[in-house]
């Protein structure tokens, strides 16, 4: 599995209407892509109580069973839309270490992208085990989906959690709380 996310940062003044309706007209196109697991379709309004002041955000968050898809994806008609409104963004993409999901995320109203640095003193396999625990606990607490992942190309560690009401921002400034739009997830739609 791979997980994938580009983060849009748009201006302070943004009209954020802008992407909720983008979300609700496009939203349904991936309903039933290939090879995915599922997509949110995210955002964060500085405006909004989970934006604190941070920055507007248009920021789909992705998790494929096969790169087929991803590639399909990047190289297809929705993502061209992204790159004609926003231009091309950076995409990110992590190798995952476990996802658990849902059968049916659709109740999904918020989600948490943490990003941390590998230390060189960290052995993968140490931070693996470690991270494992970690994302049990956050099912545990009531998390629908928890994908944990990392980049060996930035040495990060990627903590992304769906969760089924308001979440309060973790300390950090690595950390993005996103309100979610739509939720694609072609495996519950069969």
């Amino acid at each position: 599995m791979i997980a994938m996310q580009y983060r849009i940062v748009l201006p302070a003044d943004y009209d954020m209407g802008i992407i909720r309706r983008r979300i609700a007209e496009r939203g349904h196109l991936t309903d039933r892509f290939p090879h995915l697991a599922f997509k949110a379709y995210l955002f964060s309004d500085r405006s909004a109580a989970t934006g604190q002041g941070r920055e507007n955000l248009y920021a789909p968050f992705y998790l494929w069973h096969h790169t087929e898809g991803m590639n399909a994806f990047l190289g297809g008609a929705g993502f061209a839309g992204v790159v004609e409104s926003f231009g091309r963004p950076i995409v990110q993409t992590w190798s995952v270490w476990r996802a658990e999901t849902a059968a049916d995320l659709s109740s999904a109203t918020h989600a948490t992208r943490e990003l941390m640095p590998v230390s060189a003193r960290t052995t993968l396999g140490d931070l693996r085990d470690a991270e494992q625990v970690r994302l049990q606990t956050d099912l545990d607490r009531g998390a629908l989906a928890a994908v944990s992942a990392y980049d060996p190309t930035q040495w990060n560690v990627l903590r992304f959690r769906l969760w089924r009401g308001a979440v309060e921002r973790p300390d950090g400034d690595n950390v993005d709380v996103y309100q979610v739009g739509h939720i694609s997830q072609p495996s519950s739609n069969h």
